[in-house]
């Protein structure tokens, strides 16, 4: 018969096996909630860097420039369409959610920091115009994903009423008014919205006006934007919350 050590010695090689086995299980249950949830925990930033022909140069996540034809992707994110007369790209990242990119506009972000998911808590954004001279930027109303164009010579939050449908916003219990355009007058909804999201910095109970007609942008205008500090210099903008 064969005889067994002393019981001390067995115990180092028990918990040995049971500080293994926990591990394993450890392990098990971290690759499992990686497959359930995919990019759940990382966020995703993408920006068009311009347009060959028919193709988009992306940078996804700062790395190095992408060169992608519609219908191809690259870690997780998918170019849909391009519209090389407009500079306009649309990307679609893992998940179906969509983002409409213009060359040297601000990135589009999906994931844990993602515009559009929540509350957030910066105080500063940067922006960086086109070359025209424009601010537009990737953001979110109640939590529904827009582009924004910064306009100082709007008085209010801005946007048409085809958009505002589409995002949901329940604009006609508002005030009718009437507004300049550049066709004439037209009606108008004077509304608030809940929460205006840009960047990692999050606004609410902002003051907003829906157009009849369809607008190319949400203008991101005076109502939203006397709530920061601005300051630009060269091509860059930065909005410092008050």
């Amino acid at each position: 018969m064969k005889r067994l050590p002393p019981a001390p010695a067995l115990f180092p090689a028990l918990r040995q096996q049971q500080r293994q086995r926990r591990l394993r299980a450890a392990a098990a249950c971290i690759m499992a909630f990686m497959a359930a949830t995919p990019g759940a925990a990382w966020a995703q930033s993408v920006s068009l860097q311009g347009m060959l022909g028919s193709k988009a140069l992306l940078i996804i996540d700062g790395g190095a420039p992408k060169v992608l034809s519609p219908g191809q992707s690259s870690q997780g994110v998918k170019l849909v369409s391009v519209s090389a007369a407009d500079s306009l790209a649309v990307v679609e990242f893992d998940g179906g959610q969509r983002h409409t990119l213009r060359v040297g506009a601000s990135p589009a972000h999906v994931g844990g920091a993602a515009a559009g998911q929540g509350a957030a808590s910066g105080s500063r954004v940067v922006l960086t115009a086109d070359g025209q001279g424009h601010f537009f930027s990737q953001g979110s109303i109640n939590n529904k994903p827009v582009q924004f164009l910064i306009d100082t010579g709007a008085s209010l939050i801005t946007l048409g009423q085809a958009e505002a449908d589409q995002i949901g916003l329940d604009y006609k219990t508002g005030r009718l008014v009437g507004i300049a355009t550049a066709n004439g007058s037209a009606k108008a909804y004077m509304t608030k919205i809940d929460q205006v999201r840009i960047g990692d910095v999050s606004v609410y109970n902002v003051d907003a006006v829906i157009a009849e007609h369809a607008m190319p942008a949400v203008l991101l205008g005076n109502s939203f934007l006397t709530r920061f500090n601005m300051q630009r210099t060269g091509d860059q903008m930065t909005l410092t919350k008050r």
